[in-house]
């Protein structure tokens, strides 16, 4: 490990232990965003992860950057899903973002000064992202104006800038699909209601709509052609970086269940002396330990042609083990796994959270399923026994 890398993981251990964990519980009580601390996150580098250090950002590839939502994940999985959209926002702007826009937001958004914020799902489409009704029209002048509605939208009212994938025309597929970011200050754009998501209402969620909002060719992101194909990276990344916070959950969950399982007493000893005790906390620790080698080598296959895949695996095992791990750990501290001073089951409503957002655990199956169909046209054909009179 990079002594940079090493600092940054540091800080971001320090920042879930000394910013997160102490207020987590009362940003859900006020359900406010909690912008003081994702300034503390900017301060010591958390919001640039992945942005060029020209920016002020970090430079670091996603192979390591994305370790630091595992830190984050052991304060909060919500808190550190935002600052992995954030991130990933901020590396497709530094990246792939027009030289004006870089001048304008690149700084901002490295420092966390300015927050940013991908929206793809429509409330009519959930995970079918070619099902799309959001429409840009290129104007004379060269400026888009875009119509339509987004849900599932993080950081919604929050956020300072909202990277948007649209359509261009009203033909099928993604041929015609671009991203822009669009300014939350731009006219004609608003949200709806906040959703009521009672374990993590500090990070604000709803549904985005656009009225006829106008922005300037300055802020296309992706081009015409390039947007569901960039759209898909992004959620790749944002999988694999779902699967590393969800292991600083299973670590939190782990930690809870230990530190209260050690001091117990019943049957004459201390819970964490009975067999039973150990071999559901050992479970735990073992998927524990798969997820973090299974994250990470997905994290290493971003950008290659086994990254869509190895994000699925990532994707389907981790959250549904962070699920498995909250509900033993729950389990072991018996009734008082249900009291809130304990927050267990604030970790077990995010893991199932994280399960959803990004594409569901179901479709991670869907993706290694498609990818099973290949490997096996390319293996030899085995005998199969024919019914009865059957002769094709």
């Amino acid at each position: 490990m990079s002594d940079k890398l090493a600092t940054i993981l540091q800080a971001a251990r320090d920042h879930a232990e000394q910013v997160i964990l102490p207020n987590v519980d009362a940003w859900n009580a006020t359900k406010t965003w909690p912008r003081d601390a994702s300034d503390k996150a900017g301060a010591v580098g958390l919001t640039g992860l992945y942005a060029p250090e020209e920016f002020g950002g970090q430079g670091l590839p996603l192979s390591e950057g994305i370790q630091v939502y595992e830190q984050l994940g052991l304060g909060d999985g919500a808190y550190a899903f935002a600052l992995s959209m954030h991130n990933i926002c901020t590396f497709a702007g530094c990246g792939y973002g027009t030289d004006a826009f870089k001048e304008k937001w690149a700084r901002d958004l490295t420092s966390g000064r300015k927050l940013a914020n991908f929206a793809l799902t429509e409330p009519q489409s959930g995970s079918d992202a070619t099902n799309m009704y959001s429409r840009a029209v290129i104007n004379d002048d060269g400026t888009w104006t875009i119509s339509g509605a987004k849900a599932w939208v993080s950081l919604a009212t929050e956020a300072d800038i909202y990277f948007t994938v649209v359509k261009t025309s009203n033909e099928p597929g993604h041929q015609d699909m671009a991203m822009i970011a669009i300014p939350a200050d731009a006219p004609g754009l608003s949200f709806g209601p906040l959703y009521d998501t009672p374990s993590y209402n500090f990070l604000p969620l709803a549904e985005m709509y656009m009225d006829k909002v106008v922005v300037s060719d300055d802020n296309i992101i992706l081009p015409i052609g390039q947007g569901l194909q960039g759209s898909l990276m992004a959620i790749d990344i944002a999988r694999v970086s779902i699967a590393s916070g969800c292991c600083g959950l299973m670590q939190a969950a782990l930690d809870t269940a230990l530190s209260y399982s050690k001091n117990r007493k019943m049957f004459g000893g201390k819970n964490l002396d009975l067999d039973g005790i150990q071999w559901m906390l050992g479970e735990v620790a073992t998927d524990l330990e798969a997820s973090k080698l299974l994250y990470r080598k997905a994290a290493e296959a971003l950008g290659t042609p086994e990254g869509p895949l190895m994000a699925a695996h990532a994707k389907r095992f981790v959250p549904d083990a962070a699920v498995k791990a909250a509900n033993t750990c729950t389990q072991v501290l018996g009734g008082m796994g249900l009291l809130q001073p304990y927050g267990l089951d604030r970790l077990s409503r995010l893991a199932q959270m994280l399960r959803i957002v990004d594409g569901t655990t179901e479709i991670s199956r869907v993706v290694i399923g498609r990818a099973l169909q290949k490997r096996a046209a390319t293996l030899p054909d085995l005998p199969v026994p024919k019914g009865f009179g059957e002769t094709g």
